[in-house]
């Protein structure tokens, strides 16, 4: 079993001591143990990062503990955050009929009965779920031994989730509707940076960050970790006329990819970024955001009251369509197909939007009352309630 305990650059300090007895011989109770499994991509395990920070802030003495798999981004997103991580063996599931899915009941009871092993060594009082390929294993291995939770991020519920629920103490979901009978839309759990942002006061200081124009309509764009082509072709082809038009872009074209702008005299920066370290002040410094609608990046835009033009991922399930639809419907966005967004319907649709102020602020609000910034909290104090704690 490979397993990694790392420190806490929080400065909350490391995982809470187990029980035992402090000072002169007098008992302490162990905290509660919350083993949180969502691996593989960030939109799984941002969630439950911010439900384990929520976790330790309800209870400090709680021990929380990640279940993922050497695959995922979460041998390295679950120890920057100070959490200890144990790695299973993965069960990705196949799509198709193909000899993998052949090996599928050997795999799946082996990563199983790792997922027990670790469940009773850690000294599991709860499981909680978000999806992915260690969900399963986290379902399955801790079935009538340890009280499940489940939260679906998304707005069409993966594999994983449909079995996890069937036999879980509680199902909450980001929205209605997630093919999850039974369950309770809380939204979806949040960094505390987000879910306390106030934009307008650290505005000024996000826009010194980046070199943008403190008094200039600013765009956000940008396409997830990686980038996406398709907003790198279309804003850098817009460019121009974005800066003839007085507006400021600060664009997140991803690690791997450029974008060539020219740099027009008077006019706003346009400021190219392989990545964005710091998402709070880049939503501050933002009048109007272009991205993707994956699941975390719709709470997220929703949360801090950002109107937003979004662009769905045109594969997978049509899920991040879906995401998008609630914000939509409540007028706090707008939606573009990724086939449609070209330099000249950046030109003809997303530039008049950002210099309009009165339709921005309407977008604002209509944004933040789709928004959950309580997600977190709610989902743990569910958790803590079904651990018995």
């Amino acid at each position: 079993m490979n397993t990694q305990q790392p420190g806490d650059p929080s400065g909350r300090g490391g995982a809470p001591s187990p029980a035992g007895e402090t000072g002169a011989g007098s008992p302490r109770r162990r905290g509660p143990t919350v083993v949180v499994a969502g691996g593989g991509t960030a939109g799984h395990i941002e969630p439950a990062m911010a439900l384990a920070d929520a976790v330790r802030r309800l209870r400090p003495d709680a021990s929380v503990v990640a279940l993922g798999t050497e695959r995922g981004l979460e041998t390295d997103i679950v120890p920057a955050r100070g959490y200890p991580l144990e790695l299973v063996p993965p069960v990705p599931m196949p799509r198709k009929a193909s000899p993998e899915l052949l090996r599928m009941p050997s795999k799946v009871r082996d990563s199983v009965r790792r997922t027990r092993e670790v469940l009773e060594r850690v000294g599991a009082d709860v499981v909680v779920g978000f999806g992915g390929y260690v969900s399963l294993s986290a379902y399955l291995g801790a079935r009538g031994r340890v009280p499940i939770v489940v939260h679906e991020a998304n707005a069409r519920a993966g594999l994983s989730n449909k079995v996890g629920a069937r036999f879980a103490r509680e199902v909450l979901a980001a929205v209605p509707d997630s093919g999850l009978p039974g369950a309770r839309t809380i939204g979806i759990p949040l960094r505390e940076s987000i879910t306390t942002l106030d934009r307008a006061s650290l505005r000024a200081q996000a826009r010194a960050h980046y070199g943008l124009r403190p008094d200039a309509p600013t765009v956000l764009v940008f396409g997830g970790s990686q980038g996406a082509q398709t907003l790198n072709t279309a804003f850098s082809g817009a460019s121009d006329e974005l800066g003839r038009a007085g507006i400021g872009v600060l664009h997140a074209h991803g690690p791997k990819n450029t974008v060539a702008v020219r740099e027009l005299p008077g006019a706003p920066p346009y400021v190219p970024v392989p990545y964005l370290e710091r998402m709070d002040l880049a939503y501050a410094a933002a009048d109007l955001v272009v991205c993707r609608s994956g699941a975390m990046t719709v709470a997220e835009v929703s949360a801090v009251g950002l109107p937003a033009v979004f662009v769905p991922l045109p594969h997978g399930n049509g899920e991040q369509a879906l995401n998008a639809q609630p914000v939509v419907t409540a007028g706090g966005a707008k939606l573009i197909s990724d086939a449609e967004l070209t330099p000249q319907r950046v030109i003809d649709e997303i530039l008049p939007l950002a210099g309009d102020s009165e339709v921005l602020a309407r977008m604002n609000r209509a944004t933040l009352g789709t928004g959950h910034r309580e997600a977190d909290r709610v989902l743990a104090e569910t958790t803590l309630e079904v651990a018995g704690a």
